[in-house]
């Protein structure tokens, strides 16, 4: 059965108002928005989701981002909502900047909380998703605290750090995976120069997951976009900071939405409300010029050099692959191009065998053949591929009974070590 196009959503605010959607970071639910509610449903009709699978939504995993944008317009679509402005955090931000680059028409006007262009790297999103697989997410949920609050406020707010290392607790494994292996393959680096709606990028002083750095690309790179620096807030800055971030939104979204230019958003007074730090907006000329995106690979007229180059990130690592690339020189070159066309270009990129059976015969050659050097690599690839310990564990076993029991021994030593630091959750 396909799975659904929607999502789970709910509204709060009057029927006649503009829509403002609201998205959620990963391993939370809309609850994360509840203390912005009261202030911004007066001003509009604000539309929340939950992830798939997170909230006790369907536990149909979306793919990519922009899988999780189209399930969005969607639903969207299927209420009458056609223009709407957008406010995310962190992966609910990765969606606004996507909707406003293909579907620029349907975005009013954007916030970005806690968000990035590219989100780490391809390998720590993969890592994070082969832990979940063998070891369930209460690693996840046991160190959320830490990503997404303060110290202080963690200390003194222990029933909001349960609360929020339950919204994890009860999210779906797979859809998790899912998420982070659509945050591993999200880079608009490149792109963030198309953006053209009024932008708000927001993010907490003391963030550690995506702070202030990743949040000043944002702004150097769009071309409409200022920048609100919230004291005293780490990742989840609307948890942490509510009365601060509903200020910035209503200031952002009010003047926006009524200008729909390209003007520069002016400091307003502050909004009267709940007692909370004046957070200003930075001044653009100390904002730092966006990171550039990586050089391209020279193009083949086939393409199966890019294909290559792609399915090779994705199954060994960025790491991997940029350690084989640093290591060429003119002697050796020739044969990593060949390397990443034939075998990652061509066999490894054909649809009739899915990556992990792949990863299974793959290991079992080289077992067979006795290339041990080639094994921890691609026991790193089969873990990221979806193989589970125990599935390399019956590998290894079915490849000592028609390769050798010397042979699978030694396998069995390469594997062991790379599952135990690959599964083995943060301290």
């Amino acid at each position: 059965m396909d799975a659904p196009r929607t999502l789970q959503y709910r509204f709060d605010g009057p029927d006649d108002a503009p829509v403002l959607v609201i998205g959620p970071s990963l391993g939370t639910t809309w609850h994360m928005w509840d203390r912005q509610i009261p202030e911004l449903s007066q001003h509009w009709r604000v539309f929340r989701y939950d992830l798939p699978g997170h909230g006790g939504a369907p536990a149909h995993a979306a793919a990519s981002v922009a899988e999780l944008g189209d399930r969005l317009l969607a639903t969207l679509d299927g209420l009458g909502v056609q223009r709407f402005g957008y406010a995310g955090c962190s992966i609910g931000g990765a969606v606004g900047a996507d909707l406003a680059l293909r579907h620029p028409h349907r975005v009013a006007s954007l916030a970005l909380v806690a968000s990035s262009p590219r989100f780490g790297t391809a390998d720590e999103f993969r890592q994070r998703g082969v832990i979940v697989r063998t070891n369930g997410l209460e690693p996840m949920a046991r160190t959320a605290p830490e990503r997404w609050f303060t110290p202080g406020f963690a200390a003194a707010q222990p029933a909001i750090v349960e609360w929020a290392v339950q919204m994890v607790r009860t999210t779906d494994p797979g859809c998790y995976i899912a998420a982070c292996e659509a945050l591993a393959a999200f880079d608009i680096r490149g792109a963030l120069g198309r953006i053209g709606v009024p932008t708000l990028v927001l993010v907490g002083a003391e963030d550690q997951v995506t702070g202030p750095a990743e949040a000043r690309t944002l702004v150097a790179g769009i071309t409409d976009a200022r920048l609100a620096l919230v004291p005293g807030a780490s990742h989840l800055a609307p948890v942490e900071q509510p009365a601060a971030v509903s200020d910035l939104l209503l200031m952002h979204f009010s003047t926006a939405w009524q200008q729909e230019t390209s003007a520069a958003i002016p400091v307003l007074p502050h909004v009267t409300g709940p007692a909370a730090p004046s957070v200003p907006f930075a001044p653009v000329a100390e904002i730092a010029p966006a990171a550039g995106a990586p050089d391209a690979v020279a193009p083949t007229p086939d393409g199966r050099y890019e294909q290559g180059t792609k399915v090779r990130r994705e199954v060994l690592g960025d790491a991997h692959v940029d350690a084989v690339n640093t290591a060429a020189d003119a002697f050796t070159e020739d044969f990593q191009e060949l390397v990443t066309r034939y075998a990652w270009g061509e066999v490894w990129s054909r649809d009739g065998l899915d990556r992990r059976t792949r990863s299974v015969i793959t290991l079992t050659a080289l077992v067979t053949s006795g290339h041990l050097e080639g094994l921890a690599a691609h026991t790193r690839a089969a873990l990221r591929n979806g193989l589970t310990p125990a599935e390399i564990k019956e590998v290894l076993l079915q490849s000592a009974v028609y390769c050798g029991i010397p042979a699978a021994g030694a396998a069995f030593a390469v594997a062991q070590k790379v599952i135990q630091e690959e599964t083995t959750p943060p301290a």
